[in-house]
């Protein structure tokens, strides 16, 4: 028997509750830090939540300017302007306020402004570059996780691609969760960031990087996300829905990042850079295709997996059990969409298929794919 080595590194400081936002201003000021620079979407300000940040920054004596130019999948063009607003902003925290877009446009927003000269289409080469501003991360969605994680994942609009931008030191010192944040949050939306959260828990429970640590949080993560994710997307006022689906996401993200992801996190983002589909939307599409390919090689996983979620032994055994599982959750939040209606033109298909193929995640996947395989997968799910 081998015994694998692995390190698990400090997280965030959680801060978790109703209400707890008005604490930001002394979340800000213990690192340090008398000045805010919030990065935020550019939707969020109509539902009242950056006013809410806003006033309590003043209330709290914080100084703060905001930044709202950021799109539901970020651009390196986005963080380059954000960057240089904060360079001219001046030393201060930077709050990560919004769903896994914005967090992880605020990750490479602090990373650039730390690093004169630098540009977001540099993100190779930024992982060992000098340290960023720190980071408050407030998330209003519950599903990316993104405020457990030192990177993102942003587009290169003139290479079409997906790339990852990052160092430790934009990993958020402080995460916000204010379930009352989420209260309110779009049907279809609470769909997409919830299933993202499953699949990060299936993903880590697979991924050929999974550990003690990162099964254990994946498995409470599956637990929780399967089953309020369909209560909190019938009744988006329902609170301890909410609660436990921004619970059930961080968790994830703890574990994604312990793990690494997998071929629907590859696919996901090849899809999303060519067709600008919502993340969740991009990988519940090929979710159960692709759980289907792996499960010969991640049938224990799949045990976890269906166990996590309460289900019995199907006939056809454990993974047949999770796939039925993670259908029905799909099914009763009505978020699986072939990918004819996302935009995907079947001749760019193969693109895709080597797009995914290239991305770092898929190397974790249990059963590693060659381009003919995704490329059935694709067709599968067209």
């Amino acid at each position: 028997m081998t015994v694998a080595r692995f390190s698990v590194e400090g997280g965030a400081r959680v801060e978790f509750g109703p209400g707890v936002l008005a604490e930001l201003p002394d979340f800000v000021a213990a690192l340090g830090k008398a000045r805010a620079f919030v990065v935020t979407d550019r939707v969020l300000r109509a539902t009242g939540i950056v006013d809410r940040v806003e006033k309590a920054l003043t209330h709290g004596g914080i100084e703060h300017a905001v930044y709202e130019d950021v799109g539901p999948n970020p651009s390196t063009g986005e963080l380059d302007r954000g960057a240089a607003r904060l360079r001219e902003f001046g030393d201060a925290a930077v709050v990560a306020l919004g769903g896994g877009s914005a967090l992880d446009a605020a990750k490479g927003i602090s990373l650039l402004a730390g690093n004169p000269g630098a540009v977001a289409a540099d993100a190779d080469s930024l992982w060992d570059a000098g340290a960023g501003l720190p980071l408050v991360a407030v998330p209003t969605t519950a599903g990316t996780g993104a405020e457990t994680n030192g990177f993102g994942v942003v587009e290169d609009t003139c290479a079409r691609r997906k790339v990852y931008i990052g160092h430790s030191s934009v990993r958020p010192a402080v995460a916000v969760l204010d379930p009352e944040l989420t209260l309110g949050l779009p049907a279809r939306v609470t769909a997409s960031t919830g299933i993202d959260a499953l699949v990060h828990g299936i993903e880590s429970l697979s991924s050929r990087g999974a550990t003690t640590f990162s099964t254990a949080y994946a498995a409470q993560a599956m637990a929780l996300v399967s089953r309020w994710l369909p209560v909190a997307y019938r009744d988006g006022t329902d609170l301890e829905a909410r609660a436990n689906m921004l619970l059930g996401a961080h968790l994830a993200g703890r574990a994604l990042t312990l793990s690494g992801l997998g071929l629907v996190h590859g696919i996901g983002h090849a899809l999303t850079a060519h067709t600008g589909t919502p993340h969740g939307v991009a990988l519940a599409a090929v979710l159960e295709e692709v759980m289907v390919f792996n499960a010969p090689a991640a049938d224990a996983a799949y045990e976890q997996a269906a166990r996590a979620m309460g289900v019995p032994s199907a006939a056809g055994g454990w993974a047949e059990a999770a796939i039925d599982a993670v259908r029905a959750i799909s099914g009763a939040v009505e978020v699986k969409r072939p990918l004819r209606e996302l935009g995907a033109e079947r001749d760019r298909l193969p693109i895709i298929a080597a797009d995914a193929i290239a991305d770092p995640v898929t190397k974790n996947t249990p059963r590693p794919p060659d381009e003919a395989a995704v490329l059935d997968l694709l067709h599968a799910a067209y």
